[in-house]
């Protein structure tokens, strides 16, 4: 058995054990993974907190443009520098976080594998500031090059990483792929051939061989773009190269021991089938899958009131009915119609009238006041506005917003009944297809994180998320 994993039974998904992955000091990464809108960034800070105060020395890598991370560790802005949590931590424990800078990151690879006149010509070159800036795929590389970065340095014994949040969650392993492919590819091996080739000979393949072809490119990309990209890449040549050996050794990084994937799903369709298939490219890739982390969950503390009942019983209400009664639907108005029917003198007991009668009396107990005569003055003490008749019974339309008000309690409840059943058929999908795969709840909270304290419910709620189907 897996460490972090607990076992429940044949018939539900096991137990993802969150405490137990995060004392194990052989996990040295956590990659909070899945597509965008379900909660990776507030997972990924509430499991360094929870980290740092169970011992561990952890630093929190986010990619998140809304900067609530930042915000909510108490820290007024993060960057590309890793920096230190106040107040969290026990037991030698600490928390750092940062927030990738991807141009910067960029940057730093340049300034550390170019000598500095041919740094300088490559930031200041307009196709490198593009690329840099907001290239395909550029995001989800410097993510794992600075992964690499924080690996190397050894100062941290666990690193959680926060996915960017792109469309789809499988952009993350496949895009800095893609980008070190382009970077090393043909595309970019042709536009170098002119550089690497000199003389006479360099220069007649150049206007032969590549005339028809620059001409091309030229009207596709323009003639100052196209010189800018050759440019940049006579610029760039002896560093091509690394790109993909690095883009691969941290692929390999994310392969080894020590390494925990941690899926992070709404209970939605959408959110639920990218988990699944990353779910299917992590075992294809052999990477270390965790387990689910199914969050934003309703629940509801009234669960044995169906969503039909209480549907049934907002209509009773509405139409003016009383709900259980054994006559049918007996309205107010009706019951009220057979009091003023009724002769004068002690109504008979067990009919509706002396119900009524004796909930009035019952509530003049509780809410009336006696004068020096003993009389009984029916008007609520809190209330200086209650309208009374001359027999101090209060006005009907009292009780019928007390009606309308619990129809909409009890339609409100049904609702939230229609969603909890919902989220279980989708989440009961997934398991079904996917049985082995841990599952941790967390139950959603009423409001956003936005604090330290936030954060520490999330990670209890982490740690004690109960497993699909228990």
């Amino acid at each position: 058995m897996s460490e972090g994993v607990d076992t429940v039974g044949l018939d539900t998904p096991p137990r993802l054990a969150v405490d137990r992955l995060l004392d194990d000091r052989e996990t040295r990464i956590i990659v909070c993974c899945g597509s965008g809108g379900v909660g990776k960034t507030t997972t990924a800070a509430a499991l360094g907190v929870r980290a740092a105060g169970r011992g561990r020395k952890a630093v929190v890598l986010t990619i998140d443009p809304a900067r609530r991370l930042a915000q909510s560790m108490g820290i007024d802005s993060l960057d590309n520098t890793p920096r230190k949590v106040d107040s969290v931590g026990a037991d030698g424990g600490e928390l750092h976080a940062m927030m990738l800078d991807m141009k910067r990151t960029f940057d730093e690879i340049v300034e550390a594998h170019a000598d500095g006149e041919r740094a300088r010509a490559i930031l200041a070159n307009p196709f490198y500031q593009s690329l840099s800036a907001g290239f395909a795929g550029t995001q989800e590389y410097m993510a794992m090059e600075k992964l690499g970065q924080l690996r190397a340095r050894d100062d941290w014994d666990l690193i959680i990483v926060d996915t960017p949040p792109s469309r789809s969650a499988l952009d993350f392993l496949d895009a800095p792929k893609r980008l070190g492919s382009f970077l090393d590819g043909k595309f970019i091996r042709v536009l170098m051939a002119p550089a690497k080739v000199g003389g006479r000979a360099g220069m007649k393949f150049l206007n032969v061989g590549m005339s028809m072809m620059t001409g091309t490119l030229s009207k596709l990309m323009g003639a100052s773009l196209l010189k800018d990209v050759q440019t940049f890449v006579a610029a760039m040549d002896t560093m091509f190269g690394g790109f993909r050996t690095r883009a691969d050794a941290t692929f390999r990084l994310l392969q080894a021991p020590g390494t925990a994937f941690l899926v992070v799903a709404a209970p939605e369709p959408d959110a639920l089938r990218e988990a699944a298939y990353f779910v299917e490219r992590l075992a294809a890739e052999r990477m270390p899958l965790a387990g689910l982390v199914l969050n934003r969950v309703h629940e509801s503390g009234a669960d044995q009131l169906s969503a039909e009942r209480a549907l049934a019983a907002a209509e009773n209400l509405e139409e003016g009915g009383i709900v259980d009664q054994e006559s049918g639907k007996a309205g107010l108005r009706d019951a009220a119609a057979e009091a003023a029917e009724a002769p004068a003198g002690t109504p008979e007991t067990g009919s509706p009238s002396a119900a009524r009668d004796t909930a009035e009396v019952d509530t003049h107990d509780v809410h009336g006041t006696h004068d020096a005569d003993g009389s009984h003055d029916a008007r609520d003490p809190y209330d200086e506005n209650a309208e009374t008749d001359e027999n101090g019974a209060h006005a009907a339309d009292g009780a019928i917003t007390v009606d309308v008000i619990t129809a909409g309690l009890l339609r409100l409840h049904a609702e939230r009944m229609q969603v909890i059943a919902r989220e279980r058929r989708t989440r009961d999908r997934f398991t079904s297809l996917h049985p082995e795969v841990a599952v941790t709840e967390v139950a959603a909270l009423p409001g956003d994180v936005h604090d330290l304290a936030g954060l520490r419910a999330i990670g209890e709620r982490l740690a004690a998320g109960v497993p699909a189907g228990a």
